[in-house]
């Protein structure tokens, strides 16, 4: 085997490889966007229906699947352009290592302390709260047009922020990591049908940015002190104070991990607080 030849099979595994990389993420992204992941099924389904038509000579269907998938395209390029501009943005947003995934066990432990001892407060107190913690994907467009703090994690500060008549209590708090970034954040309201007409726009809003992102939102309604969590563009409406903090040592915990002795009490440590 000459120089060339390994050269040839050097480029050939590059080549496979940054195709393979680039497919992923864009399956990633597709996932952590609810709207992009109904129009992917979609396809799927109709790309099954075709095929399904051809093995059973359904010359009708068939024929009409033809210029779907002929027009289809051009078709989805119109109709869907803000969510494939989104995911594009999401792909450049998208971060080979979030700021949770490199927090030591005491230092998330902290933080959903703190958020769980500040949600606490907040619920009985009835005071409304929305607080956006990032993971993977970045966050920062939102955090720019918003008020920026860069402040350790604390429940007296979480507390402080959506007070009543404080001027940045009718947005929301972005955290990175164990800092709390900014406050007074704006984020896009959810469209969903799924969601009860009768929830506001702060519900709406904590949905919302976890169909484009991969965001964890905690949500305190202002007028019954429901406490719920968004995550992956579902709603869990009306959780207790346990059920939130067993989802966010769930949800915060690195995939790694899962496989990880080091953390099999961790639960367990929060329960007996």
């Amino acid at each position: 085997m000459n120089l060339d030849t390994i050269l040839d099979i050097c480029r050939e595994i590059l080549d496979i490889s940054i195709v393979w990389a680039l497919f992923y993420m864009v399956l990633k992204n597709i996932k952590n966007n609810v709207k992009l992941s109904l129009l992917f099924k979609g396809i799927i389904f109709i790309v099954i229906l075709k095929l399904l038509g051809d093995f059973l000579g359904l010359v009708t269907v068939g024929l009409l699947l033809e210029y779907v998938i002929m027009w289809g395209p051009l078709a989805l390029i119109v109709i869907f352009q803000p969510e494939i501009r989104s995911i594009l943005e999401q792909l450049g947003r998208t971060q080979l290592l979030g700021r949770h995934k490199v927090l030591t066990v005491d230092e998330r432990e902290k933080l959903v302390y703190e958020v769980i001892n500040a949600v606490e407060y907040m619920k009985k107190a009835r005071i409304g709260a929305l607080i956006v913690l990032e993971r993977d994907t970045s966050l920062q467009d939102y955090i720019s047009k918003a008020t920026s703090l860069y402040a350790d994690i604390s429940s007296e500060l979480l507390i402080s922020i959506f007070f009543p008549n404080n001027p940045l209590h009718d947005g929301g708090v972005i955290i990175q990591g164990d800092k709390i970034s900014c406050a007074g954040a704006v984020f896009p309201t959810s469209s969903s049908g799924k969601i009860n007409k009768r929830l506001g726009t702060r519900h709406r809003a904590a949905l919302g940015i976890t169909e484009e992102t991969d965001a964890i939102s905690i949500v305190v309604s202002e007028e019954t002190g429901r406490l719920s969590l968004a995550v992956k563009g579902e709603l869990y409406y009306n959780i207790t104070i346990d059920d939130a903090r067993i989802m966010l040592i769930d949800e915060l915990r690195p995939k790694q991990d899962d496989f990880d002795d080091t953390y099999e009490d961790e639960e367990e440590d929060y329960e007996g607080r």
